[in-house]
């Protein structure tokens, strides 16, 4: 496997590969177009001055010489080229001493030569600063009746200077600092995500609190804090997750315990009748329990995974509630409650199937939660584009602690509310409240009763 800290190291020595070739090649292409002539210039300048010294002062062979000496000692390599093609030379000795046929028209047409110029092949300018004769610029000169040839370089030891050395060492440098300066960044890059990685191994294994301390102000620094907060929702999903299972799993052993013993109670053959109605009212009672959960699961599973389809049509909010409200008008009178309602006919679009479960749910829980001769109220009015329905009754009351988690899954707060309920009517009217881009909110008051106030925004909501 390809790591992206080898991915990243090689990648950096290619591009620092890439930009050395281009800066080479970008240097080539000046020195040839622009400092090459210059040079050429500058070379055959001196060659003709130092010509012109020869030709106008009269030397002696032995003055001649010193004096060829003395310039090579300035810097340059000489070669002497007489008419029968005999060389001399001053200075470092040449590499490579062979006489280009280019060179020739010094001695035979009195021109001259600039090797740089002669040599096309040569493409890379490293080639134009080798030891060799043909490296050099040439000027005929005529001395005692014969002719010569002057041919001169620079001594290429010249390019060795101290400047020329602290150019050299500047640039390894850089190039050193760089690729370290790349490897030191391609492992903190890759550090921080090694550690990721291993995190997500710990995740898969439904480790949430493995430990992920990476603290930066760029894109992995943000990627990190994003990690950590998928870490903790999973956790808490977890917990929820498992929570669930096993308020799930308690809510249907109860009711299942309850019928298998009173079915077991029912295979007596001696149980009198009152005992054999009572016992099998119990049976009725838990299945329809049991029935209730297991509608409100299915319910609750497929607002969840977004499975359920929203009807949305346009119905008469109104009609809906006094539906709900004649449905349990027996149980209002089997209690002895009093229900008003002020209804405001309201066409709204929505989906009924769903909206008639909040309505339900409420309702049961108003009559569930009163007291014997308690009073419920019922409110629907219209406030711009939203609907305003509120459930209000003179039950028991909820604890203010208890409000936060009203409607939690499974929560019941206090003895009155754990029996005969599952717990999920409160969750799943929230959940639908907020699959119509609604809010509900909740007062109340212990001994005083609660109040259901529910928003539900559409802009097709209109008055009839």
């Amino acid at each position: 496997m390809k790591t992206l800290y080898r991915q990243f190291t090689i990648a950096t020595l290619f591009i620092l590969a890439i930009s050395i070739l281009i800066g080479f090649t970008i240097a080539n292409i000046f020195y040839i177009t622009v400092t090459k002539e210059e040079t050429i210039e500058q070379n055959v300048g001196v060659a003709q001055e130092i010509v012109a010294t020869v030709q106008n002062v009269p030397y002696s062979e032995e003055s001649f010489d010193r004096y060829m000496q003395a310039v090579a000692k300035l810097g340059y390599q000489i070669a002497l080229v007489d008419s029968a093609g005999d060389m001399k030379f001053y200075g470092e000795p040449f590499d490579d001493t062979a006489f280009p046929e280019e060179a020739q028209r010094v001695l035979t047409e009195n021109g001259t030569y600039t090797g740089l110029d002669s040599f096309k092949d040569q493409i890379f300018m490293i080639g134009h600063f080798t030891n060799e004769l043909h490296n050099t610029v040439g000027v005929p000169f005529e001395r005692d009746g014969e002719n010569y040839g002057l041919f001169i370089r620079p001594d290429t030891k010249l390019l060795g200077t101290d400047i020329h050395s602290v150019l050299i060492g500047f640039v390894v440098a850089i190039g050193l600092v760089s690729i370290i300066g790349m490897i030191w960044l391609a492992r903190q890059l890759t550090r921080p995500i090694v550690q990721l990685t291993e995190a997500t191994k710990h995740i898969a294994r439904e480790n949430y609190n493995y430990p992920l301390d990476i603290k930066r102000n760029d894109e992995i620094g943000q990627l990190s804090e994003s990690f950590n907060l998928m870490q903790t929702q999973l956790q808490q999903n977890d917990l929820a997750r498992k929570s669930f299972i096993s308020n799930v799993s308690h809510d249907f052993q109860s009711p299942l315990m309850n019928i298998q013993g009173y079915a077991d109670l029912l295979k007596s053959p001696d149980l009198p009748d009152a005992d054999r109605l009572a016992y099998t009212s119990i049976i009725d009672q838990e299945a329809k329990r049991l029935s209730s959960l297991t509608r409100q699961l299915l319910l609750l599973t497929s607002l969840d995974q977004g499975a359920y389809p929203m009807k949305s049509k346009e119905f008469k909010l109104d009609e809906q509630l006094k539906a709900v409200v004649r449905k349990y008008r027996w149980r209002l009178e089997e209690e002895d409650i009093n229900l008003s309602y002020s209804l405001a006919p309201t066409l709204f679009r929505g989906d009924a199937e769903l909206l008639d479960n909040v309505w339900d749910n409420l309702l049961t829980n108003a009559i569930k939660y009163n007291k014997p001769g308690g009073s419920i109220e019922i409110a629907l009015k219209t406030i711009g584009p939203d609907v305003i329905v509120t459930f209000k009754d003179t039950g028991t009351g909820i604890a203010a602690e208890a409000l936060p988690q009203l409607f939690d899954r499974f929560y019941r707060g206090d003895a009155a509310r754990k029996k005969d309920g599952t717990g999920l009517g409160l969750s799943i009217v929230e959940q639908i409240v907020q699959l119509h881009h609604g809010t509900i909110k909740v007062n109340s008051k212990i001994g005083e009763g609660s109040e259901f106030i529910l928003t539900l925004p559409h802009s097709d909501v209109k008055q009839t």
